[in-house]
């Protein structure tokens, strides 16, 4: 059986667009591609990730292979050597002071943060497709509900959609957090953390993978990670083979538990999340997973206030001339400017539209202006990233769980929180049920190991 995001058509023209992204001159390949497609009957071969059904699976993958022999250009400027990513990271690592009498409520406040934010995004994910951000807005001008101040309403008709999947996110349906990949890797990484603590190996989380984790419930980069990983290739190599979805998003939702549980050290926060993004990612997408994980450990001992402290931490763990990140440089600049977040939104898009839909890249910077358009506002940060479109559950939150850290679980507005009920599902196999409380409270055991924290 072929799945989907690993067979071979499906993977073909996103290789295309991964090497193109990293420098390589792939005009030949495409060239190639187009004379085949025409060779079987169709006028045009389209640049798209669909690749012609009728083209024989032998002559695609021979095309792959010489495709993943070229060398990225942007090695020296990106690496995916945990090292040589720290040696190109800005040489200072600040730590942050952390009150021991403000952590509880911190990482109680981050867990709440992300589950809000993941859930008010959830209905709208992949919405619109690249026009998500319009229809976005049409969807809640046509029920006089723009701008974004709470849970998405359902509408009744064929327009506007919501696939029954995500009905039970939508505002009048919501009894808890339901499961969701964005709150499945929390709570598998804290599984991990407690079953082979801090020093825990690349190979410990992929072996939990096998073990606890559905293969049809993982998407993109991990899926092909998880077949790669059935398949004998070892889990510093997984995230490399046959997988151009590598920089994509998918590590940077599975950072934020390595950030809480490293409160004000980014660098041991980042060094964990990379021993957990390698396993499905390289260069930008792993990246993403040690910015977000870093700025969350920040800001476990900042406040609302220190939003630019928060994503320098998060800068100073990645490599300067990196595409991430130039991209969070240039967007906080523009956020700096702009008096509004469309205009901002705009600017990203025109300098990093051409990523796809849940690249790492684009997805950060949408990340980065709704902290800083958030102006320290839990709810107009989380409405502003779902505004935007894209990974709308992903961007939702992780930025909630910034704030949420930011600024501690009893601040947060009980319009967002009260209709959790405390309550979260998971499809990690042997933790599927939990209180959120409760995932607290272990994650601030793990937390309170070794440290010696203020007052």
């Amino acid at each position: 059986m072929e799945y989907s995001y690993t067979n071979i058509k499906a993977v073909l023209g996103h290789e295309l667009a991964q090497k193109r992204e990293e420098g390589c001159d792939v005009q030949e390949f495409e060239d190639e591609l187009a004379h085949l497609t025409r060779s079987f009957g169709e006028e045009e071969w389209k640049k798209t990730s669909e690749i012609s059904r009728e083209i024989p699976k032998e002559k695609l993958e021979n095309i792959y292979n010489k495709l993943t022999s070229l060398d990225s250009k942007m090695e020296d400027k990106e690496p995916s050597n945990l090292e040589e990513i720290i040696e190109k990271s800005p040489a200072k690592k600040s730590e942050v002071s952390v009150k021991k009498s403000e952590l509880k409520d911190r990482i109680y406040g981050a867990w709440l943060g992300r589950c809000a934010g993941c859930l008010l995004g959830k209905p709208v994910e992949g919405f619109g497709g690249s026009n998500g951000k319009e229809k976005i807005e049409e969807y809640l001008k046509e029920v006089g509900e723009y701008p974004l101040r709470n849970y998405f309403p359902e509408i009744e008709t064929e327009e506007f959609k919501i696939h029954p999947y995500n009905e039970e996110a939508l505002r009048g349906n919501i009894t808890h957090m339901p499961r969701d990949d964005d709150i499945d890797y929390p709570i598998l990484n804290l599984n991990v953390l407690e079953s082979s603590g801090k020093d825990f190996k690349s190979g410990d989380i992929a072996e939990f993978w096998l073990k606890n984790l559905p293969f049809k419930r993982v998407y993109t980069a991990e899926r092909a990670a998880y077949k790669n990983l059935v398949s004998g290739i070892s889990p510093l190599k997984s995230g490399r083979h046959f997988n151009p979805y590598r920089e994509w998003i998918g590590a940077q939702i599975r950072g934020d538990v390595f950030g809480w549980v490293n409160p004000g050290k980014p660098e041991q926060a980042a060094r964990m999340a990379y021993r957990d993004s390698i396993l499905s990612h390289r260069k930008n997408g792993v990246y993403g997973e040690m910015f977000v994980a870093a700025a969350l450990a920040a800001a476990m001992g900042l406040n609302a206030e220190d939003i630019d402290r928060v994503i320098d931490a998060g800068l100073s763990v990645i490599p300067q001339k990196s595409r991430l990140a130039e991209a969070i440089r240039n967007t906080v600049d523009w956020a700096r400017e702009d008096k509004d977040w469309k205009e901002t939104y705009d600017k990203v898009i025109e300098h990093y539209g051409q990523y796809h839909g849940v690249h790492t890249i684009n997805n950060a910077a949408i990340v980065v202006l709704s902290l800083i358009h958030g102006e320290k506002d839990y709810e107009k940060s989380i409405c502003t990233a779902v505004m935007c479109g894209h990974d709308t559950d992903c961007n939702g939150a992780t930025v909630g769980s910034i704030v949420g850290a930011l600024k501690g679980a009893e601040t947060l507005p009980k319009k967002w929180i009260d209709p959790l009920d405390d309550r979260v599902e998971s499809i990690v196999i042997g933790d599927t049920e939990n209180k959120i409380s409760d995932l607290a409270k272990r994650t601030l055991q793990i937390a309170q190991e070794g440290y010696p924290f203020g007052a």
